[in-house]
């Protein structure tokens, strides 16, 4: 006979979202993980909680999304099965064969990113304008242009914690010229520089929400216009001038080098254009 487990329920998936507060996960993964334990949830529709019913949850979800999507959903699906101690229920992620190149069609360039930043001073949105140099100067996640203080671009070098780690972040001379003008214009001397109105700093949302709206004007593909592909901007430019892929990872904060190289892969056009270059074909 099977053994029988509690139904999952809002009340345990809070319980374990504080076991994730409390283990100081971020915010960003506990949105995540809340978000994917509620889909799956819904798709139970108060059917027990079996490994027969996780399987075939796995299965809707292979037909549906991605295969790193998957992936990202059974994790926050097997790290509650985890906290209440029911290891035997966990489902395999997906085998994925990673590929050394990256989407050309989803991949911003510099060029790209340069009109993005003239579409924002031509709406005069000084502070998107600022926002998207800061992120792709630097490196930083958006999670943590928090850290970005008036204090910090009197410094020059700004530090972050995120992820239960700490590192220092440098600011380039020009970035803190600018942002010392626009901090003089708003007439501040202190706290994170990127605020909304009501003095908060500004969050995920309304970063992506304010650089969508650039994309008819500055004629990119919103599929490559979001924060984090500035942070690959940064990563694949830095690589390129300096090839040093542990200085990079600090950079980053990448505690595994093997997800560094993921920001460096290039598309296949440009290897393509390398292999080129080899001139090993007599003629």
């Amino acid at each position: 006979m099977s053994k029988k487990y509690p139904a999952l329920s809002p009340v345990l998936i809070k319980k374990y979202l504080t076991h994730l507060r409390e283990t100081e996960r971020s915010n960003h993964t506990i949105s995540k993980y809340a978000h994917d334990l509620t889909t799956f949830l819904n798709y139970l529709n108060e059917r027990p909680l079996t490994k027969a019913a996780l399987i075939e949850w796995k299965s809707t979800l292979v037909a549906s999304f991605a295969p790193a999507t998957v992936n990202s959903m059974l994790v926050a699906v097997n790290g509650y099965l985890s906290f209440m101690g029911w290891k035997d229920l966990k489902v395999n992620l997906l085998k994925i064969q990673k590929s050394i190149f990256t989407d050309e069609s989803r991949e911003l360039s510099r060029d790209e990113y340069t009109r993005l930043v003239n579409a924002a001073k031509i709406q005069e949105n000084e502070r998107l304008a600022l926002v998207l140099q800061t992120i792709c100067a630097t490196g930083i996640r958006v999670s943590e242009l928090r850290f970005i203080t008036a204090e910090a671009v009197h410094l020059g070098r700004a530090e972050i914690s995120n992820k239960g780690k700490r590192r220092i972040v440098f600011l380039p001379n020009s970035l803190c010229k600018l942002l010392s003008i626009y901090l003089h214009k708003q007439g501040r001397t202190s706290g994170a520089v990127f605020t909304t109105r009501s003095g908060r700093p500004l969050d995920r949302s309304n970063i992506w929400r304010d650089m969508k709206a650039l994309c008819q004007s500055a004629g990119v593909d919103p599929k490559k216009v979001f924060p984090h592909n500035l942070r690959h901007l940064f990563a694949r430019t830095f690589y390129s001038v300096e090839h040093d892929l542990s200085r990079l990872a600090d950079i980053l904060g990448h505690s595994n080098i093997t997800t560094t190289r993921i920001y460096t892969a290039e598309c296949g056009y440009v290897h393509a254009q390398q292999i080129e270059k080899l001139g090993l074909i007599i003629t």
